[in-house]
């Protein structure tokens, strides 16, 4: 019974992690046609700005994760209407749009990745936030570990409820489905593109100050996330944001009983099963845009 609370809510603490960053991304590509590769860098950089708030000035994570969500959005949605709306105005077609923002997103990725090494350095980062011992039937969870799990799945949840509920929300959605039919029927384009990828910048800067009361953290590591996140959005389905979220969980699990074998054989499975994954079932667990 303790092993299997090990693994399960170990499982559902990185799940959803990794259904929040893939969810942002999925957003930004699967409406935008924005194939982010410097999502893992947004993460980056909310986690040290999280580790930095609490270390020099004592704010806590949980504070600093309402700051983060506000700033990033406003910086996401910034990002959009500056590079992303010009780069959609010049760009003859769909397909030369994505590759012209793919190259920029490898651009953005290496200017936010060298100013955060100018601005905390190279090396390995952490700091202690109610670490202590939660026993739950026998096995122990850190409490910063349950916290993170509560507010992942919750944020998971409110996004899940404005995409499903709210105006804006069924007008993402049907964006990502036909984005020229919700041209047709009067949806602000422009605006709905933006909210997109203000979104997908908010969920990424939220789940690196999640990420920071757990682990170490390092200004390289958001390459790694952004891999786990595209491994997840095939899971899931491009351009479903659901299925991101479905995937997240489900990668989380499977990480987290391979880790109990096996640690080292993590990313292995991860890889194998994208592998698998785009040779039986390309289309993904729930398809594309559901």
């Amino acid at each position: 019974m303790v092993t299997f609370l090990n693994i399960f809510i170990g499982g559902l603490l990185m799940g959803g992690i990794y259904a929040l960053v893939a969810a942002g991304l999925s957003i930004q590509y699967g409406v935008g046609r924005v194939l982010n590769i410097a999502h893992g860098e947004f993460l980056m950089v909310g986690a040290l700005i999280t580790w930095y708030l609490f270390t020099i000035y004592g704010i806590s994570p949980l504070i600093s994760l309402i700051l983060i969500a506000f700033v990033f959005f406003f910086f996401g949605f910034l990002l959009d209407r500056s590079l992303f709306s010009r780069l959609r105005n010049i760009s003859p077609s769909v397909a030369a749009f994505e590759a012209n923002s793919l190259m920029a997103c490898f651009g953005l990725q290496f200017v936010i990745q060298n100013i955060a090494i100018v601005i905390w350095g190279a090396e390995l980062k952490g700091f202690s936030y109610m670490a202590s011992p939660v026993n739950i039937l026998g096995a122990l969870f850190g409490a910063n570990r349950l916290i993170t799990l509560a507010y992942s799945l919750g944020i998971a949840g409110i996004f899940y409820l404005f995409l499903t509920k709210t105006r804006y929300g069924k007008a993402i959605r049907a964006a990502s489905q036909d984005i020229f039919a919700a041209n047709l029927m009067g949806i602000n384009i422009k605006f709905v593109l933006s909210l997109c990828f203000a979104f997908g910048a908010l969920l990424a800067g939220t789940a690196g100050a999640l990420i920071s009361m757990m682990y170490s953290i390092h200004t390289t590591m958001g390459m790694e996330y952004t891999v786990i996140a595209l491994i997840v959005i095939v899971l899931g389905g491009l351009g479903s944001i659901t299925g991101s979220m479905l995937g997240g969980l489900i990668l989380g699990i499977v990480g987290s009983i391979v880790s109990y074998l096996e640690p080292g054989l993590t990313l292995v499975a991860y890889y194998m099963l994208f592998m698998i994954l785009l040779l039986v079932r390309p289309t993904g667990l729930m398809g594309r845009g559901s």
